[in-house]
Order: structure tokens, then sequence, then C-alpha cells
């Protein structure tokens, strides 16, 4: 038998090292048991002690605590812990001055716990749990308007959070909890971190050797869950909320009814009802984010947006598509639409709608809201922004909830690049030549920057359709490339229909109603089986992908890929390496900017030109050194290199 009860030998021996028990034959215990090393403790309930074994990295035992209804694993180390009770606690973790560690009666452990995100006035509610991802939490949040949808979801959540219930608490293998005032119904996973915690209630840790989680100093957190390597530090305050994988939130910052995607981070700010998915950072004290969806979002100094017009109450809400920023103190009323990859900078109280126009800069002018279209496509930022996210992907878990796909010229983005096309086009006709200002959708556009835009954007339809023939190209093996990418073509399936960005995932409309559909029928009968659902369409992107650049070479060039020419792929072959040197070119004109005499202002000792420049060189470097401008030469190269390939293939 694995466990045992006392002897009366190590009961005698435990009552003089000054412990007490309800009933000491209510106590089992593992061999080797040590009750040497078992001192000033009370025991109640039901207890199973696990074994004290040799060879271990940290000192074990138990002592001056108060323990009821616990079975505790081996090796363990329980000091100074004022109440624990109704706990599973496993090998080697260790407890250390706490006020409280309790279960009070069943709890799902803020499984099930309703968050109201994105509109503050209800409508939205998204029951959280452990395992939840931000597709899922975009189906359920976004898809409103299927009824039976949203039911069903609510019936699977509800299973997996009544499979959640217990009355007995969990803490995982080698997990440490130490300084920490009071926590209640808090299961806490493998390897997790605790250290100087004020107060949890209600909710989940997900840890593990590999994405270890870090709950920090006063940290107070009521109806939660925390993913896998996720760090909350420094005085966070949060209530009702999700936090994701290896998401960041600390210094002081608060969030109420609010969720946080992958590599999102939270500083010193404030948040209300929002939908942060992958990538959301605000790092500044004057911030708000209210009743807003974002991804891959970095919020300047003193962002705020209003979600209320003083009538029916915080009703409104508002879109920042993928990749956007706002500029320090921007303001925007809701509701507006942000498109991706924009830059909002002054404070717009009127709302608006850009989401059809990406890599816009949204601005104000002697109070108006003014658009200009396409010129965040060349800039630093921008570049960079592509560059970084996927190296900063901090998620180390062998599973990752969230599916991200980081391209930043997906179909997605070249519909709108399309619409914008189209729209652009349409106003210059329309607009008569001595008017200045347009406005559509709430937003002013000078009429003499349409076709300059315009010219933009196409550049980035050539790149699009050259980086999607040369990623065709790269399949082919033979030496008659013309003959082979034509059946090639014959094996691409055929996908059309309206690309989404479901938080961070691209995919198509048909994939979605598909997905609803299945789940409406019961054919998808877990939250399980609709995550596999949608990592599967990681997976499909490529192909999808395929199937709309030929559609766009059709509609756009006149290109039938089956019948493609060699001439008419080193044609598009030549447009992409035009268009991406031309756009490399200017975003190496834009990172000029940062080392031109006017970022000197505030260096060196003097005003002597001289010096102000060599203090700015010793901090930052020259322009030709900077390891950005190097990699976009490089990049330049590269393409020159590419192109000769190809060109010599087709000669």
């Amino acid at each position: 038998m694995e466990h045992r009860n006392l002897s009366p030998d190590e009961i005698y021996l435990l009552e003089n090292q000054d412990c007490h028990a309800q009933d000491w034959m209510r106590i089992l215990v593992k061999d080797p048991f040590r009750p040497d090393l078992i001192w000033h403790t009370i025991f109640e309930g039901d207890i199973t002690l696990g074994s004290f074994g040799e060879n271990i990295n940290h000192d074990v035992g138990i002592f001056r605590a108060r323990i009821g209804n616990c079975l505790i694993g081996n090796n363990v180390k329980i000091e100074h812990v004022n109440f624990l009770y109704n706990y599973q606690i496993g090998d080697d973790s260790i407890l250390e001055n706490i006020g409280t560690l309790t279960v009070n009666g069943d709890s799902t452990f803020g499984n099930g716990t309703e968050v109201e995100v994105l509109n503050e006035a209800g409508g939205r509610t998204l029951p959280i749990y452990d395992t939840l991802s931000a597709q899922i939490a975009w189906l359920m949040v976004m898809c409103r308007h299927e009824n039976q949808l949203i039911s069903q979801l609510k019936k699977l959540i509800g299973q997996y959070t009544d499979s959640k219930k217990s009355s007995y608490g969990s803490i995982g293998q080698g997990a440490m909890i130490r300084n920490c005032s009071s926590i209640e119904n808090v299961n806490i996973e493998a390897h997790a971190e605790l250290t100087g915690v004020q107060s949890l209630k209600d909710g989940t840790i997900l840890s593990n050797e590999e994405a270890v989680t870090k709950i920090g100093q006063s940290v107070i957190a009521n109806h939660f869950i925390i993913q896998d390597g996720s760090e909350v530090t420094n005085g966070a305050i949060l209530d009702k909320c999700f936090v994701g994988q290896a998401v960041k939130i600390g210094k002081q910052y608060s969030a109420e009814n609010s969720v946080f995607f992958a590599n999102s981070e939270g500083f010193h700010g404030e948040a209300c009802s929002i939908f942060a998915g992958p990538y959301t950072v605000t790092h500044h004290k004057s911030s708000l984010l209210i009743a807003g969806q974002f991804s891959f979002y970095n919020a300047g100094s003193g962002t705020n947006q209003s979600n209320h017009m003083y009538k029916l109450g915080p009703m409104h809400q508002g879109i920042v598509e993928r990749g956007s920023k706002t500029g320090s103190f921007s303001y925007m009323l809701w509701p507006s639409k942000v498109g991706p990859y924009s830059v909002v900078m002054g404070k717009h109280t009127t709302s608006f709608d850009a989401g059809d126009f990406p890599f816009s800069y949204i601005t104000e002018e002697h109070g108006k809201s003014m658009l200009t279209p396409a010129m965040n496509l060349f800039t630093v930022g921008t570049k960079r922004d592509i560059q970084k996210w996927p190296a900063r992907d901090r998620r180390k878990a062998p599973i990752k909830y969230d599916q991200i796909i980081f391209d930043l010229y997906s179909p997605y983005i070249m519909q709108k690049v399309k619409k914008a096309i189209q729209k652009l086009d349409e106003l210059y006709q329309k607009t008569p030549k001595e008017q200045d200002l347009i406005l559509l959708k709430g937003l002013h556009m000078h009429r003499l920057m349409l076709k300059t835009c315009r010219k933009y954007y196409e550049l980035a339809i050539q790149v699009f359709l050259g980086e999607g023939m040369l990623v065709l190209l790269n399949q082919l093996k033979s030496d008659n490339p013309v003959s082979e990418l034509q059946k090639l073509a014959n094996t691409i399936e055929d996908t059309t229909g309206e690309w989404l960005d479901v938080a961070g995932l691209f995919m198509l409309l048909p994939q979605i109603d598909k997905l609803i559909e299945e789940i409406k029928g019961g054919k998808i009968s877990s939250i399980h089986k609709i995550q596999d659902y949608f990592a599967d369409q990681v997976i499909q992107y490529g192909s999808y992908k395929a199937s709309y650049f030929q559609n766009l070479l059709r509609e756009l060039r006149s290109i039938e890929l089956a019948s493609i020419t060699g001439q008419q792929i080193v044609d598009i072959i030549n447009d992409w390496k035009s268009a991406s040197i031309k756009l490399n070119n200017m975003i190496l004109k834009d990172a000029e900017k940062e080392f031109d005499a006017t970022s000197h202002i505030g260096y060196g000792i003097s005003s002597t030109e001289s010096v102000r420049e060599a203090d700015f060189v010793e901090v930052h470097g020259s322009f030709d050194a900077n390891g950005f401008v190097k990699g976009l030469k490089n990049e330049i190269e590269l393409i020159n290199h590419k192109v000769e390939e190809i060109m010599a293939a087709f000669s």
C-alpha cells in the first residue's frame, strides 16, 4: 500500500514537536516518512502526506502551518502558512509565508467567468476558460448575429467549465508560492512562481516547465484566467480578465472586463472592456484603452477613446485593425474604425471609418479629421514592426493557443488595397478640380493627394504579385519553368470569398461560415475541435493565398496562370523588383531622418556641430552602420540577385 497510517511513535514525536490533529487516524503518510521534518503544525480533516527523499535541491518539511483536507506530494516545503485548506499539492512545491491558501466549496477556478468585452453596455459577453484562444474569443464576441452559434458555443464552454468544477484546488509540481497574503479558489499549475501577491480570487494560473508563469508583488486579481508563460507583476489589478500566453502586465496597470492575447503588454495605464488581440501594447500611465478591438497595436502616451456621447451610456465601440499606432495624446470618439497599419494622431471628435484604407495617416487639421492613404506603407515603423513581431514571440509552451499569421502582403490587406484604389479613382473622377477637400465617412482628404496615394497602393499590388510569383517559381524543378508553372496552375484549388482578420489569423469568410454551420449542426462537438479547425487554417493559408494570387493576376493584369508566357513572368518579376526597391529606398529615406542635423539637437556638451554630431554618433552610431539600414540595403542586393537568377532561367 502506497500510503499508511501513522505509527504511535510517529504520533508521539509529532506531538512533542508541537503538532496537533483533529484525528491522527485521518492522516496518511508515504514512506520514507520523516516526522522530524514537521514542526508546529495543525492538521484538520483528511490529510495525505508524501515522502521526504534525499538529494533534492531545496529544503523540505512542514513548519508552523495550519493544514486542512489536503493531499500533499513528495519533497514539499510548507512554512509559515496560516491557512491551507482543500488543496492537492504537487511534488517539489514550495509554500512559504502565506496568509490564506484555500478553496471554499465547489469552484470552477475562473472558468466560465463572463467578461463584458468590447462593449461596456453588454451584448458581447465572453465566458473565459483556461485554454481559450483569440480565435474562439473572436467567434464568440464578433458573431453575435448568429444566435444558434452563440447558444452552442455557450453550451460547449459550459460543458468544459463544468469539467473543471471541484471542491479541491491544485498546486502543480515545482510551484513556488512565497510571501503572499490571500489566495482563494485558484488553481496554480506546475512551476508557477507567485511572490508577494496581495490577493487572488477565483482564477486559474497555467504554467509549465517550458513556460513559467510569474505573479508578482502586490498583484490583485479576481475572476481571472492567466495562461502559461505570462507575467503579472508590480501592483497590477485585474477584475474579470483573461491573460493569454506570454503576456506581460505590470507597473500598476489596471484592467477590467478585458482580454489580452499572446505577447500583449500592459503597463502603467488602464483598460476597460477591450479585446486586445495578439501583440497589443500599451506602456504609458496616461493611456486608457476602452471598448475597442486591437491587435499588433502600439498605444502612444495619453491615448484615449470615448465610448459614449452622454445619451444611452457607454454603448459605442471601436475597431483599430492590426499593425496600427496612436500618437501621444491621440483621442478617438467611438464608434470609429482604423484600417490596418495606420497611424492616428491628434483629437478626433467625430466618428469615422477608415477601415478600407490600410497604411494611412489619420491626423487632425483645424478640428477636421484628415485621411492620407498609403503613406505608412514606406515608413521605418511599419518595416520594423513586420520584422520584430515574429522575433518577439515569447511563447515557449508546447501548445500555442492563438493562431497567428504575420504576413504583411496578405490577401486580407490586398483586398483592402484594391478597394482603396477603386475608391480613390472614383473620387478623383467625381470631384471637381477646384474642390480641395473631400468628405468620406467622417474623414477629409485633399483631392491633390488622390493620384499620389493611388500610385503608392499600386506599388503594394506589384509587390504582392511578384512575391506570389516567386513562391510558385520556387516550387518548380524542371528546365522548362513556363510549362511547369502552367501545369502547377491547374493544381491550385480555386477558393474565393472575402478575407477576414480573425484576431491574428487570416481566413476566408466561407471558411468561417463553414465552421459556424458545423458548430450549429453539432458536427463540431467540443471547444478543442474548434481550436483544431483554426489551427488547420494556418496550414491551408498558403494554398488559399496562391488561389487569391491567381485570381488577382487574372482580374488586374488579365493574365491566366494556366497559359502564362515567359515574358509575362519576366514582366511581373521586373515590376516586383522595381516596386520593392522603390519602397525600400523610400524607407531608407525615412530612416535617414533619424540621423539628420535636427536629430542632433540635445546632444553634445557645447553648441559646436562637430561636438553634437560626435556625441550623437557615439550614442546611436552612424546611418550607414545602423543594423536596420544595413539590413534594408542587403535586402535590395538580394532582390537584384534574385531577379538576375530568374532572368537567366528565362533567357
